[in-house]
């Protein structure tokens, strides 16, 4: 990892100025992470250059930066995990683990992967802007995942100081839960936060294509869907017995009508 100018082919855009770049090498591709500065606030681009000199960048706010700092942290124990021996679920497309983080008209989706030419963080990120969805992505090699985190750790310390929503930060989420379910499905649940208040993303997962598709639900209608789905198996559950105890009649009956011929 070095610090300094991190290339000639990349030119700040117009009124944005550079306050800091470092530059990791990991197997065969290169990432910058740069602190930028312009006149809606300052932010960190980090950047995926691979062979042939072709650049995959990803734009993240003080904020988002210290959310993805955090999560990337999650990432490595999870890896020091499986290096002690604990045993991964893979799913059918390769993934280990995943996360999203939300912010404004940013989602983030991170996924640990594992293909025959070893493991990788695949970072996406969507941007919402109108009927649009713009989304570009990064791929970093395992042993870079350290790396990363420790030089988001560097700069978040020197130059975030005045540009994070400090509500944001301090806010302790939960940790994110899964659910295996029929038909290879798996539901995840994950809690976020952005200026607009707490909600939980609830995604599915198809274990067999990996198409994903996910809803967020604002914290201040869980107790509703909770009720609803209370509701639910409630009445479903009072339907079963109703049909177990038709079935047991019929039973009994046709079994007293034998008895008596």
């Amino acid at each position: 990892m070095s610090d300094g100018s991190s290339g000639d082919d990349r030119h700040p855009s117009h009124g944005e100025q550079e306050l800091a770049s470092k530059m990791l090498q990991v197997q065969s591709k290169r990432f910058y992470v740069d602190v930028k500065q312009n006149n809606r606030g300052r932010f960190i681009k980090l950047a995926e250059v691979g062979l042939g000199g072709r650049k995959s960048r990803l734009i993240l706010s003080m904020s988002a930066a210290v959310a993805f700092r955090d999560h990337l942290d999650k990432f490595v124990k999870f890896l020091d995990g499986l290096a002690s021996g604990e045993e991964p679920i893979v799913s059918e497309n390769g993934q280990l683990k995943s996360e999203i983080i939300v912010y404004e008209s940013r989602r983030y989706y991170l996924s640990l992967k594992e293909n025959q030419r070893g493991r990788y963080l695949r970072v996406s990120q969507r941007v919402s802007r109108g009927n649009s969805v713009p989304r570009s992505q990064i791929a970093l090699p395992a042993p870079g995942m350290t790396q990363l985190r420790d030089a988001l750790n560097e700069l978040i310390d020197k130059y975030a100081e005045g540009y994070l929503n400090e509500n944001d930060v301090n806010l302790e989420l939960p940790e994110p839960k899964h659910v295996r379910a029929e038909n290879n499905k798996i539901f995840y649940f994950d809690v976020g936060h952005n200026e607009r208040g707490t909600f939980v993303r609830i995604s599915e997962v198809k274990q067999i294509s990996g198409s994903r598709s996910s809803i967020a639900v604002p914290m201040s209608s869980w107790g509703a869907f909770r009720d609803v789905l209370a509701e639910l198996q409630e009445k479903m559950m009072a339907a079963k017995r109703a049909e177990n105890d038709a079935e047991g009649k019929i039973k009994s009956d046709i079994k007293l009508e034998h008895n008596k011929e």
